[in-house]
C-alpha cells in the first residue's frame, strides 16, 4: 500500500536493495557491493537536498507536453535537469573502488557524456519554453559518437564483451557468435537502453526506483557468474544504484525535482556500457524489462497507428497512451500504484535475471 507522499515505498525499496548487497556480500568472495552503494546513496541525498532550492532559484522549471495526462499539468514548474546532481556522485564513487582498474573510467566518461547531451537537451527545452530540445536526428548523432568513442576505446583495451570478443553469453552455456556484428548490437544497445530510460521517465520516482534496482541486479549477477566475478564493475553498478537511491529523497511522490534528459541518458549509457564490458547484454535485456517494455509501446503505438490512418490522419492506437505508464494512469489506476508496480516488476525481472544468467 503506498504512502501518501512516497517515503515508505522508497524505504522499503532501499532496504530490499541493501539487503541483497549485504547478503553478496557475506555470502560471494570478493564482493564488496554494500558500501558505494551506502557512500553513494549518502552523499547523493544530501546534495540533492542542497541542489534542489538552486536549480529552482534558476527557475529550471520542467515544461508539461499539452498532448500528455491532464493530472501532470500541475508539475509544471517543478525543477529539471536533476541528474546533474547525482550523476557525478554515483561515477566518483563507482570509479574509486578500483582507480587501477582502467574500464570504470571508460564507463564513467561515457556516462558523463550522455549526461551533458542530455544537459543541453534539457537547457534547450527549458529556454524555448516547449517540451523539445535538441532534434531527434541531432540527440541521436551526438548519442551516436558518444557511444562510438567508448566502443572504440573499449576497443583498444581488448575489454569489449568481457570475454572472446564478439560472442554474446547466452543461458544454459550458450554462446552466440556475432564477430564484427557486436559492433552494431553495441551501438543499438547504447541508442536503445539510453532512450529506453528517457521514456521510462515520467512519474515521480520510476526511472530512479528502476534503476535503482536494474543496476543492483547488474551488479549482484556481475558477482554470481563464478571465476571470482567482476567485483570492480559490479560495485561501480551499486554506486550507481545507490546515486538513484539518494535522489529518490527528493523525486519520490509528490517530486521536488525530475532528472530530465540529464539523469535519464547518462542511466542508459552506464547500463550499456556495463553490459558491453562484462557480456551482460542478456542480464541487461531481462532484468531492464520494464524500460524495454516503455520503449516498445511508444514504438508499438506509433507503428499502429500509421498503418492504420485514414485519410482524415486519424488511425488506431493500441495503447490509451504511450508510453506504457501513461496507458495504466489513465486507465484509473493512481500514479503511486503504477510506480509501484512497475519498482516490483522490475525486482521480480531481476531475480529471474539471476537465475537466467548467462
Amino acid at each position: 500500500m503506498a504512502s501518501r507522499d512516497g517515503r515508505l515505498p522508497a524505504a522499503l525499496l532501499a532496504l530490499i536493495l541493501l539487503g541483497a548487497c549485504l547478503a553478496s556480500d557475506v555470502l560471494v568472495a570478493n564482493s564488496m557491493l554494500t558500501l558505494p552503494l551506502v557512500v553513494a546513496a549518502l552523499f547523493s541525498a544530501g546534495v540533492a537536498a542542497l541542489g534542489v532550492p538552486r536549480l529552482r532559484a534558476l527557475k529550471l522549471g520542467q515544461v508539461i507536453r499539452d498532448e500528455g495526462p491532464q493530472a501532470h499539468h500541475s508539475k509544471a514548474g517543478t525543477p529539471t535537469m536533476g541528474g546533474l546532481l547525482v550523476v557525478p556522485v554515483g561515477v566518483l564513487v563507482g570509479g574509486l573502488i578500483s582507480p587501477q582498474d582502467p574500464r570504470p573510467l571508460a564507463v564513467a566518461a561515457v556516462t558523463l557524456a550522455y549526461m551533458a547531451i542530455g544537459a543541453v537537451d534539457d537547457w534547450r527545452s527549458l529556454t524555448r519554453r516547449t517540451n523539445t530540445g535538441l532534434s531527434p536526428r541531432g540527440k541521436l548523432l551526438l548519442q551516436a559518437l558518444a557511444a562510438v568513442g567508448f566502443l572504440v576505446w573499449a576497443h583498444q583495451g581488448g575489454w569489449l564483451g568481457g570475454g572472446v570478443p564478439g560472442d554474446l553469453g547466452l543461458p544454459f552455456g550458450r554462446v552466440l557468435t556475432l564477430g564484427l556484428l557486436i559492433w552494431p548490437l553495441a551501438l543499438f544497445v547504447f541508442l536503445a537502453e539510453s532512450n529506453a530510460t528517457n521514456l521510462t521517465d515520467g512519474l515521480d520516482g520510476l526511472a530512479a526506483g528502476c534503476g535503482a534496482v536494474v543496476f543492483t541486479g547488474m551488479g549482484l549477477q556481475l558477482m554470481l557468474r563464478g571465476h571470482g566475478g567482476d567485483p570492480v564493475l559490479a560495485a561501480f553498478c551499486t554506486a550507481m544504484a545507490g546515486c538513484w537511491l539518494g535522489f529518490l529523497s527528493q523525486n519520490r511522490h509528490p517530486a521536488r525535482v525530475f532528472m530530465g534528459d540529464t539523469g535519464s541518458l547518462a542511466m542508459g549509457a552506464a547500463l550499456s556500457s556495463v553490459a558491453l564490458l562484462t557480456d551482460s547484454l542478456w542480464p541487461l535485456l531481462l532484468m531492464g524489462g520494464v524500460f524495454l517494455a516503455e520503449s516498445l509501446s511508444v514504438i508499438l503505438q506509433v507503428g499502429v497507428f500509421k498503418a492504420t490512418k485514414g485519410p482524415d490522419g486519424q488511425g488506431r492506437r493500441l495503447f490509451r497512451m504511450a508510453p506504457l505508464h501513461h496507458h495504466f494512469e489513465l486507465g484509473g489506476l493512481p500514479e503511486q500504484q503504477v510506480v509501484l508496480g512497475l519498482w516490483g516488476a522490475s525486482l521480480i525481472l531481476v531475480l529471474v535475471g539471476l537465475v537466467l544468467l548467462p
